[in-house]
């Protein structure tokens, strides 16, 4: 595979999303940008993403279906087998990950570009109360369950506490420096 995979992660609530919309955005068709395949029915208040009942899930896996997938929140995520397409026509592929994934994703993608996105506690707070989705003992579980992951040395952290063009620019300065590498 000539292209580069590139794990987006961080806690709830710091705008992984955000910043992957961003880069879309101002990259257009630069970059893969992976859609999710996830045990919950889209909404408002969630990532724009493909559905699947639980068995369908499992069925989805067993067939092979799924580059990687794992399990956070009560939820199964799954990210689908074309993106080893694009990786093989040497694009830059995005993919909001779980931290808990990281060591499948590692030993997959071993040239996987970690990107941790990271916010001000209070930040991450608001936002995750501002979505609606969990009541404030989910919030205070999701802030504690980012202590005790180990990342790769060479992971890029980008702070997104402020306005979403700061993190978004770098984050693109960033994708910039991918596509410019020689496969």
């Amino acid at each position: 595979m000539n292209g580069v995979f590139v794990a987006v992660v961080g806690a709830s609530g710091v705008g992984k999303d955000s910043l992957i919309n961003f880069a879309r955005d101002h990259l257009a068709d630069q970059v893969a940008v992976v859609r999710r395949v996830v045990t919950r029915a889209s909404d408002d208040g969630s990532e724009d993403h493909d559905s699947m009942t639980p068995d369908g899930f499992a069925a989805a896996e067993q067939r092979g279906e799924f580059a990687l997938s794992w399990e956070a929140h009560g939820l199964k995520y799954g990210l689908p087998i074309t993106l080893d397409d694009d990786l093989t026509a040497g694009r830059v592929v995005i993919a909001n990950l779980s931290r808990a994934a990281l060591p499948r994703v590692l030993a997959r993608y071993p040239a996987a570009l970690v990107v941790e996105v990271t916010a001000a506690p209070e930040i991450i707070a608001r936002r995750l109360a501002g979505r609606g989705r969990e009541d404030s003992e989910e919030i205070r579980r999701r802030m504690a369950r980012g202590a005790g992951f180990r990342l790769p040395p060479s992971t890029v952290q980008i702070d997104n506490s402020g306005v979403l063009d700061e993190a978004g620019e770098r984050f693109v300065g960033l994708l910039r420096d991918l596509l410019r590498q020689p496969a």
